[in-house]
């Protein structure tokens, strides 16, 4: 435990001069090349929205949708291997670590587009 203690204050010691840095439990794994983070963060899941394909930082595994199920591989199938994930949109998913990712998906997908601008407000 105290070993663990002595290598994260020296890995936080040491990046303030070196630049970004993950925050990972397993800190032997390097995060994918198109993950690269530009300040300290702790996230799970990172979303391309426009392939619809979820990464799992801690599982090191790949979501995608194929005919309505959830599939979970370390490697992507051969029809996505045109898409460059390095340029690819993608949206680091704050506040959520839960390992249920349909769910998730359907709650962000049902709350899409709503906004609070049309609503009245009690004390005007």
């Amino acid at each position: 435990m105290k070993l663990k203690r002595f290598f994260l204050l020296l890995v936080l010691g040491l990046s303030v001069g070196c630049g970004p840095v993950l925050v990972s439990h397993r800190l032997a794994d390097p995060p994918p090349p198109w993950f690269y983070p530009n300040r300290l963060e702790a996230v799970r899941y990172v979303y391309f929205p426009d392939h619809f394909i979820y990464y799992d930082l801690s599982l090191r595994s790949y979501f995608y949708l194929d005919n309505g199920v959830w599939i979970s591989v370390k490697v992507l199938p051969s029809r996505f291997r045109t898409i460059d994930l390095r340029r690819s949109k993608s949206v680091r998913i704050r506040n959520y670590y839960g390992d249920n990712i349909d769910r998730y998906h359907r709650e962000q997908q049902s709350n899409r587009g709503r906004s609070n601008k049309n609503l009245r407000r009690s004390n005007q």
